[in-house]
């Protein structure tokens, strides 16, 4: 087969059997342009495979929590009329990985991705089940079986080169509609290994560039990507088109939509992305495309991270400090520490994380060539846009609001892309700095 649209369906996409069966209206409504199906596990069992692992290292009772997982997919199966028999023997392989994890106390990445792929393999077999139901052709596939090959890098395994070609050599000769698993793969040693947390979008990239699809369709439970969190503010609205330059810096910057990694395999093979409601399917989503037209360039926008650290790095020797950037990013190498936004001087450096991040051993490691403060309880704030740069009086503009609200941001900086431009804030201060900024860049200007 030779698909025309990949379309990825989240976790809670396929959360439930009325989830199950709303999906499967979309895909039957889209058969005519040769669908590849591609899945995340069912909303929530990730976090239940992750608990599993857990309580076996700690050598709590497992079988609750095995006959959990079996259970959800079972009940989902009754409820939608699919046979689950071709998913009791995944159910078993978790059991027998969850008491071989507790049995040697340790629970290495290979095994760890292992179990974490159960989540992916059992619901392609429940979604592939139900649309055979509706008298679509329907196959569970797993990802290596279609042709993804990975690198050894478990937990965060990257496709290796040869890939391409083998998933078109792969899907091409099967027949049929595929219900492809996402964000996991295989080593060419057959082991099993993930894409990382949210990687069913990248591996919807991945098939979609391979293939050389029409589009790659990411089905999720908001009308598209928004100009804020609707959590943050109810005024937030759909964005009807985006380039790939402004989705990858809301993604890195913290908006849920899209991962971060799903742009690269699309942008390369310019293909664009459409990001559409499994519950509204009639919404007509956000569509991300190589580029935006003059007229829709400027601010898309608001970004937020919670959870974030500013790690403020000062020179113990106030003069000649050459070496002194390559110092600070070896010690961030050695932690693999990410840094989101960074501001510099001659002899300072700040820079924020993820606050989960280890910033005790990192600044201990930091304290050997310079003065180190780690402060927490802040929040990154990313206004992201095509040539935000060339809009005169954007950055007063923004800084006016802050100053009204009576709000010093602890951080600031402006994107060498010229596409973003993002700062830092205490977390108490969040909620009311979205709200009036929003309401300037957006509110304002549309009335």
């Amino acid at each position: 087969m030779r698909p025309g649209i990949v379309m990825k369906f989240g976790g809670t996409s396929v959360g439930s059997s009325t989830a199950i069966r709303q999906m499967g209206a979309i895909v039957r409504a889209a058969a005519t342009r040769e669908p590849l199906v591609v899945v995340s596990a069912m909303g929530g069992v990730t976090n239940d495979l992750y608990a599993l692992v857990k309580s076996a290292l700690a050598r709590e009772p497992l079988e609750e929590r095995v006959q959990a997982v079996a259970r959800r997919h079972e009940d989902a199966a009754r409820e939608l009329g699919v046979d689950f028999a071709c998913m009791a023997p995944l159910c078993d392989e978790l059991r027998e990985l969850a008491r071989g994890v507790a049995m040697l106390g340790e629970c290495t990445p290979r095994a760890h991705d292992r179990i974490a792929s159960l989540g992916e393999r059992l619901c392609a077999r429940l979604v592939a089940g139900h649309l055979a139901l509706l008298g679509l052709p329907a196959k569970a596939v797993d990802a290596w079986d279609a042709g993804l090959l990975t690198d050894r890098r478990f937990q965060g395994a990257r496709p290796l080169p040869s890939t391409e070609a083998s998933i078109r050599a792969a899907v091409g000769g099967m027949d049929g509609l595929p219900v492809v698993t996402g964000y996991i793969g295989r080593t060419t040693q057959d082991e099993v290994t993930t894409l990382g947390r949210g990687g069913s979008d990248y591996s919807a990239a991945i098939f979609g560039a391979a293939l050389g699809v029409q589009e790659i369709q990411i089905w999720t439970d908001v009308d598209g990507v928004m100009t804020a969190d609707p959590r943050k503010t109810r005024a937030a609205r759909r964005i009807a088109s985006m380039s790939f330059a402004e989705a990858a810096e809301l993604a890195f910057f913290g908006a849920k939509v899209l991962h971060p990694a799903t742009m690269q395999p699309a942008v390369r093979k310019g293909i664009p992305i459409r990001v559409l409601n499994t519950f509204a399917p009639a919404q007509p989503g956000t569509l991300v495309a190589a580029s935006n037209a003059p007229a829709a360039r400027g601010v898309k926008s608001i970004a937020t991270k919670d959870k974030i650290a500013i790690v403020n790095v000062v020179a113990s020797e106030m003069q000649f400090q050459w070496g002194f950037l390559a110092k600070i990013a070896t010690a961030f190498e050695r932690r693999e520490v990410v840094v989101d936004a960074i501001a510099t001087s001659e002899v300072s450096v700040a820079l924020t994380t993820d606050a989960d991040a280890p910033l005790d051993l990192l600044a201990s490691d930091l304290r050997q060539h310079a003065e180190v403060e780690v402060i927490r309880d802040v929040s990154l704030v990313s206004i992201v846009g095509e040539e935000l740069r060339e809009r005169r009086g954007f950055a007063a503009e923004v800084f006016a609001t802050l100053a009204e609200l009576a709000v010093s941001p602890r951080l600031v900086s402006y994107g060498a892309t010229g596409n973003n431009l993002s700062f830092v804030v205490e977390h108490a201060q969040l909620a009311r700095v979205v709200e009036a900024l929003h309401a300037q860049l957006f509110e304002e200007r549309s009335t």
